[in-house]
């Protein structure tokens, strides 16, 4: 392209690095900046999260169109990784949910809740009962410490920090610049935009606390900090083939198994933005749920014991804000950063290259753009 566009992205956690990629592969002429000093220190919660794909098991929790966005976004993960020149951990194992016999009402109650989401979206999965014999063929290593369990065939995980890693690689394969300790604020980048062809996204999480809006329409802030606690583990004596949830009333836990042994174990929800060590009580209630799952966690190595904040919107989910010709946001991600990012990203890319937003009213995203505030 004799003139191609150009942008300024603000932020290189995940949905910065996702839209960077994007619009390098079209041809365009991409600037990143990042506050963090360098690759180490950059991406956030997209950082330490556990990455699931898992719209069914997140059903219980949180609204119907964050588990759209997350069907819509499986299989755009699964095209991306098979694009990358960097191989990234990718894998369709569907969903395992355990309980101890004590907690079978809290089971029964999650189950009734999975199954009203797929009655109601229609293309969910309907989640599957195991006894204790189909348990020890589907996830031997829990054989004989569980009685029941349910499976949610389809969802998936990939490994977050390999994932950031390729991107920044294919961003950098297309000579797009990355600054970093670079702390833009969306007026500064703002008025680059002026420039024929030019576009600002800023995609900086918590970043832009100070800058998204808070005017009551939609997707209105104000922008706060959801504080998580997640451990991870190198058990050599523990094999998980899939994703596996614990409930329980007080510390419900998910596990994440990685290449070689390696375990990513959360669940805490705090409401602070508050990024300081782990508590005594959150690190033993994980640790003690990850035992019970599996003993053999008893003799896993502590590799890292991570806090981070989620970029949480009043109403827990995302939104996309034009706040100017060419100006955009895009946060609120919460808890659901790996599942929606696609479906966001690609619901920016529509508006941008097409003009229209049918994505984003598809998939029931909060898109606000000038026309829709003034109409």
């Amino acid at each position: 392209m004799s003139n191609p566009l150009s942008a300024t992205i603000l932020g290189a956690g995940l949905l910065g690095r996702l839209l960077g990629v994007a619009l390098v592969r079209a041809g365009w002429q991409v600037e990143l900046r990042e506050q963090a000093p360098d690759p180490e220190h950059a991406g956030g919660a997209a950082r330490v999260a556990a990455a699931m794909l898992a719209p069914l098991a997140e059903s219980a929790v949180t609204e119907p169109n964050v588990v759209a966005m997350g069907l819509y976004a499986l299989p755009r993960w699964q095209a991306l990784c098979a694009s990358l020149p960097r191989p990234v951990f990718f894998q369709r194992e569907g969903t395992l949910i355990l309980w101890h016999r004590q907690d079978a009402r809290e089971a029964h109650r999650f189950e009734a809740l999975l199954r009203a989401t797929a009655a109601r979206l229609g293309s969910l999965p309907e989640p599957q009962p195991l006894h204790a014999e189909q348990l020890a063929q589907c996830e031997p290593a829990v054989a004989g410490r569980f009685a029941q369990a349910l499976y949610l065939p389809g969802e998936g995980q990939l490994d977050g920090r390999a994932m950031l890693e390729a991107l920044l690689a294919e961003l950098h394969a297309h000579g797009a610049v990355v600054r970093w300790g670079a702390a833009s604020t969306l007026a500064d980048a703002m008025a680059a935009s002026h420039r024929p062809g030019h576009w600002v996204f800023d995609c900086r999480g918590l970043g832009a606390q100070a800058e998204w809006p808070a005017d009551g329409a939609a997707g209105s802030g104000p922008l706060r900090g959801v504080r998580g606690e997640v451990v991870r583990l190198y058990a050599p004596d523990v094999t998980l083939q899939r994703p596996t949830r614990l409930l329980h009333p007080r510390y419900p836990i998910y596990i994440a198994p990685k290449e070689r042994h390696v375990f990513v174990i959360g669940a805490t929800e705090i409401e602070a933005d508050d990024r300081s060590p782990a508590s005594v009580r959150s690190t033993l209630e994980l640790l003690s749920a990850a035992y019970a799952v599996h003993p053999g966690f008893a003799e896993a190595r502590i590799l890292e014991l991570n806090t981070e904040c989620r970029p949480t919107l009043p109403d827990n989910l995302p939104a996309v804000r034009v706040r100017a010709p060419r100006v955009v946001q895009l946060n609120g991600l919460y808890r659901h950063g790996y599942l929606v990012a696609p479906a966001v990203c690609d619901a920016v890319l529509q508006y941008v290259l097409e003009g229209h937003t049918a994505l984003a009213q598809q998939l029931g995203l909060t898109f606000v753009t000038p026309e829709t505030l003034t109409a």
